[in-house]
C-alpha cells in the first residue's frame, strides 16, 4: 500500500552482518555440546545423530540466522526486527535447541559427580518455578509488555544491551524450555492439568502487547525517525524506499509479535497434553500393579478422608 511501505524479500534474504558477541555464544555451545558427544563415545555409549542435528542445525542455526541477518541487522533501527528478534530467541530458537536434549546429553556425560550436581540444579527453587508453562508464557506476556513503553527504545539504541539481548534472551528460553521438555518427571497430573487450564488463558494474555502496539496511533518507545536512521547499518545514509515510517514500523511489530506470541503457544499446548497423557499412563499402570486387598486399603483410605 502506497505510503506504507515494507521490506522486500530480497531484503529480508539478503541482508546479513556479523555480531561478535553472538557468534562466540553459538560457537561455545557448538563445542560444549561435541564434548558432550564425544564422552559418550569415549565411554562406548551411542548418541543419535538426528539429536545433534536438531541441536546444531536447527537450534544453533536458527540462532545464527536470527543473529545475522537480517533481525540482527536491522533490530537497532527497525521496531518490527527489534521485537521479532527478541519473540523468536525467546520462543524459537530454545524450542528447537531443546530437540537436541542438552540436559540428558550433560546426564550421560558429566560423570557421577558432575550429574549429581546438575540433578540439584534441576530440582532447585528457580526452576521448578521457570519450568512451570504457566509461569514461562505469563513472563513473556509481561516481558513484552517493554514494547509498550520508552525502555524500548532505550533497550534498542544501547550499545551494551543490544548485543547483551542476543545472549541473555535466548539462556532465558533455555531456562523456560529445558524443564519443559526434560524434568517432567517431578510433575503430577493434577499440577499438570492446572498447567494446561492456565495455558488457555494465556493464549489471550500473550497476544495483548502486540494488539496494543498494532491499534496505538502513537510512538509508544519515544523513538522519531531522526533519531532511529542515525544508527547502525542505515547511518549517514538516506533512508531507502522501503523504509517503513515510525507508526508503520510499530504496526508491523506488533502484527509480527502477536503472530508469534500466539503461535508459541501451541507446542507448550501439545507439550502439556504429551506429559499429561504420559503421567496418565504411568498411574494407570501404577493402579493395575496394585492387589486386591492394596486397592481395597486405598478405596477404604478415600472414603474415609471424604467423610
Amino acid at each position: 500500500m502506497k505510503g506504507t511501505p515494507t521490506p522486500p524479500l530480497d531484503i529480508l534474504l539478503g541482508s546479513w552482518s556479523l555480531d561478535p558477541v553472538a557468534l562466540v555464544a553459538i560457537l561455545a555451545s557448538a563445542a560444549l555440546y561435541a564434548i558432550g558427544v564425544s564422552r559418550i563415545h569415549r565411554g562406548g555409549g551411542r548418541w543419535p545423530v538426528s539429536r545433534t542435528v536438531f541441536f546444531v542445525v536447527a537450534g544453533l542455526g536458527s540462532w545464527a540466522v536470527v543473529s545475522f541477518g537480517f533481525l540482527g541487522t536491522y533490530s537497532e533501527e527497525l521496531r518490527l526486527a527489534f521485537t521479532t528478534r527478541i519473540a523468536v530467541l525467546l520462543f524459537v530458537v530454545p524450542a528447537l535447541m531443546v530437540l537436541g536434549r542438552p540436559v540428558e546429553l550433560a546426564r550421560r556425560s558429566l560423570g557421577p559427580r558432575g550429574a549429581a550436581r546438575l540433578e540439584r540444579v534441576l530440582s532447585s527453587w528457580i526452576v521448578r518455578v521457570t519450568g512451570n508453562a504457566a509461569f514461562a508464557t505469563l513472563f513473556a506476556a509481561l516481558a513484552f509488555c517493554v514494547f509498550l513503553t520508552p525502555l524500548a527504545g532505550v533497550l534498542r539504541l544501547s550499545p551494551i544491551a543490544e548485543p547483551a539481548i542476543g545472549i541473555l534472551v535466548p539462556a532465558i528460553g533455555l531456562l523456560f524450555a529445558l524443564p519443559l521438555v526434560e524434568n517432567s518427571a517431578a510433575r503430577s497430573t493434577l499440577f499438570i492439568t492446572a498447567e494446561f487450564l492456565l495455558a488457555f488463558v494465556e493464549l489471550v494474555l500473550d497476544a495483548i502487547p502486540g494488539v496494543l502496539m498494532r491499534l496505538n496511533d502513537g510512538i509508544l518507545d519515544g523513538v522519531g525517525p531522526g533519531i532511529a536512521s542515525g544508527v547502525g547499518a542505515v547511518a549517514s545514509q538516506a533512508l531507502p524506499g522501503w523504509w517503513p515510517n515510525p507508526l508503520h514500523d510499530q504496526h508491523l511489530a506488533g502484527d509480527l509479535l502477536w503472530f508469534i506470541a500466539e503461535i508459541a503457544d501451541v507446542p507448550i499446548l501439545i507439550l502439556l497434553f504429551v506429559r499429561w497423557s504420559r503421567l496418565d499412563r504411568r498411574d494407570a499402570k501404577k493402579m493395575d500393579a496394585l492387589s486386591d486387598d492394596e486397592m481395597d486399603a486405598l478405596t477404604r483410605e478415600h472414603l474415609d478422608r471424604r467423610g
